[in-house]
């Protein structure tokens, strides 16, 4: 895996490191993460909670738009389920960007599943970020 400043950011990110989340790659504009769903992460109706597929959409973002390198956040973001994830489930997520403006940005994220018949999408994700100075401790 190459270094960029995603890469950099993404060590150092235990909540999604702690639900198993890895970076596949994350390159300008671009970013690939995964994740397994587990027992632990399936709702009362038996299926993936739809916040732990918000999260691996969102950490795949937050990959692509840091990965130009300026410290970059949400400044906000929606989903739509497309079909259920399920227990077992090995998730993909890919980070597209679609446009930056001034400290601005918006990108699209696709959620699949792999499957006999090829990818089934799971969720479509899009997110609008802000570059941001970052902080001093």
């Amino acid at each position: 895996m190459t270094g960029n400043a995603a890469h950099t950011m993404f060590a150092d990110d235990q909540a999604s490191k702690a639900l198993g989340i890895e970076l596949v790659e994350a390159a300008e504009g671009h970013a690939v993460a995964t994740m397994r769903i587990t027992e632990t992460m399936v709702n009362g109706h038996d299926i993936a909670h739809g916040g732990y597929v918000f999260l691996l959409a969102d950490t795949t973002f937050a990959c692509a738009c840091n990965s130009h390198g300026p410290v970059t956040v949400a400044s906000g973001a929606e989903i739509s389920f497309v079909a259920a994830g399920k227990l077992g489930d090995h998730l993909i997520a890919t980070a597209t960007e679609r446009t930056r403006y001034g400290r601005n940005g918006i990108y699209d994220v696709t959620v699949h599943r792999e499957t006999p018949d090829g990818p089934e999408v799971v969720a479509e994700f899009r997110g609008r970020s802000r570059t941001i100075q970052k902080a001093s401790r």
